[in-house]
C-alpha cells in the first residue's frame, strides 16, 4: 500500500479523535462558570474596547463551534452558546476570535498573508478535485493534468500551514489578556488554555492532512517518471 495513503488514513482518524475531545473538553468548561460573570458577548466587546477597535461588530451566528473573525465586514461571531454562555470556554472561544480582529487591526504578517491566499483559493477549489480526478485517470496518456491539480493543492497545503501560527497567535494574545484583564481565575485560565489548545490541534491534524493528500497524488506523479 502507498505510504502517503496509509498516512491520509490515520490522519484521518487522529482528525476524528481531535475532535471528539475537542468537544467533550467545550462540554465540560462550559459547565464552569465564570466568576467575573461575562458573558462571550461582553469579553468579546471588552477586549475589542481594550485594544482600540471600535469598528468591529460582535455577533451571534448559528451552530456550534461555528466561531469566526470574518476580517472582509469586520465582525466577530460567535456561536450562539458562545455569545450568551458565562463559562471558562466561552471566555476562551470569544478572546480567541478577538485576537484575529486584533491581528487584523496591527497588520499581523501572517494574518495578511492567508487574507491574500484566499481568493485564489476560493477560485481553485472549484476545478481543482476536477483535474486531480481527471489526472489520475488521463496519466497514463499525460501528466499535465494531474501536475496543475498537483501545484493547485500544494497552494491549499501551504494555506493550511499558513494558518497555524494565525491560530496560536491568536490564542496566545487571548488567553494573556484574559489573565492581565482579570476575566478569569487561575483555575479557569487553565480551563480555557486546554480548550485553546485542542481547538489548535484540529488546525495541527488538518495541516498534515493535506500535506499527506498532496505526497498521495504526487506519489503518482513520481511514479510515471520512474516508468
Amino acid at each position: 500500500m502507498n505510504p502517503a495513503y496509509i498516512i491520509v488514513i490515520i490522519t484521518m482518524i487522529a482528525s476524528w479523535l481531535i475532535q471528539r475531545r475537542l468537544q467533550s473538553k467545550f462540554e465540560r468548561y462550559s459547565q464552569v462558570g465564570l466568576q467575573s460573570n461575562l458573558s462571550g458577548k461582553q469579553i468579546a466587546e471588552l477586549m475589542l474596547a481594550d485594544h482600540g477597535i471600535n469598528d468591529v461588530r460582535v455577533i451571534s451566528t448559528p451552530g456550534r463551534l461555528t466561531d469566526h473573525y470574518n476580517p472582509a465586514d469586520k465582525t466577530v461571531n460567535l456561536s450562539e452558546a458562545v455569545y450568551a454562555d458565562r463559562s471558562a470556554a466561552a471566555a476562551a472561544v470569544a478572546a480567541h476570535e478577538c485576537g484575529h480582529a486584533v491581528q487584523h487591526a496591527t497588520a499581523y504578517a501572517a494574518l495578511q498573508f492567508r487574507s491574500a491566499m484566499v481568493p485564489a483559493l476560493s477560485a481553485v477549489s472549484k476545478f481543482m478535485p476536477i483535474l486531480l480526478f481527471l489526472g489520475v485517470i488521463m496519466l497514463n496518456n499525460t501528466p499535465l493534468p494531474l501536475t496543475i491539480g498537483v501545484g493547485l493543492f500544494a497552494l491549499t497545503t501551504l494555506f493550511s500551514f499558513v494558518t497555524l501560527p494565525v491560530e496560536f497567535d491568536a490564542s496566545k494574545r487571548a488567553l494573556a489578556w484574559i489573565d492581565r484583564r482579570g476575566i478569569v481565575t487561575p483555575q479557569e485560565h487553565a480551563m480555557a488554555k486546554d480548550a485553546l489548545k485542542w481547538a489548535a490541534l484540529t488546525y495541527v491534524v488538518a495541516a498534515l492532512g493535506s500535506l499527506a493528500t498532496l505526497l498521495y497524488y504526487a506519489s503518482f506523479l513520481m511514479g510515471r517518471r520512474r516508468d
